[in-house]
């Protein structure tokens, strides 16, 4: 057996029994449902009631071979100052959008660009989440792409996916993205629809 192919059989044996671990921060304004995004994730279940997130929350959930440790962030103006530091050294970027909140897509974009253009965050990828689908009148991810201007963000990967959380709509889409994206090493795709 060559060291190619001996590498490649550790390789396979280890993701067989061996955990990985990814790291994620979850940020977007308040109401763009990320507390929501966690439950329906961990539990499979939605609730008309939440909390708002004060500050942040923190939650380990496992699929399978993979623990996703999440980082929930309050999406109220005082806490987004805080966003970066819980964003550094992470698997990835969550951001979520209320993609049928039209007056606030503006603030939401703004603070996406600001965020990402902080340099202790270059090269992370980022999952844009089109959420609450479910409503009349949703952006279409199309629009939701050109309202968020995603074609200009340049050097990490960029991945946009409409969601419903309230319907469990593409949450195995997210769940797939972010499992994939903890083995991904290219880091500087560009966006696509």
């Amino acid at each position: 057996m060559g060291l190619g192919i001996w590498g490649a059989f550790v390789n396979w044996l280890c993701s067989l029994f061996f955990k990985q671990e990814m790291e994620l921060s979850l940020v977007g304004l308040q109401d763009a449902g990320k507390t929501s995004l966690i439950n329906v994730i961990a539990t499979g279940g939605y609730s008309e009631v939440m909390i708002p997130t004060v500050g942040f929350n923190m939650k380990r959930i496992t699929k399978g071979n993979v623990t996703i440790k999440l980082w929930d962030l309050g999406g109220q103006p005082r806490f987004r100052t805080m966003w970066e530091r819980y964003c550094r050294a992470v698997s990835a970027i969550v951001y979520v959008v209320d993609a049928a909140d039209y007056e606030n897509l503006p603030v939401s974009r703004d603070e996406l660009h600001d965020l990402l253009s902080k340099p202790s965050l270059n090269g992370i990828p980022i999952l844009i989440l089109g959420n609450k689908i479910d409503k009349p009148g949703a952006l279409s991810k199309k629009d939701l792409a050109d309202q968020m201007g995603l074609t200009s963000i340049t050097g990490r990967e960029v991945c946009c996916i409409m969601i419903s959380c309230k319907n469990s709509t593409s949450i195995d889409t997210v769940v797939d993205w972010l499992v994939r994206n903890s083995k991904s090493t290219n880091r500087t795709s560009s966006f696509a629809l």
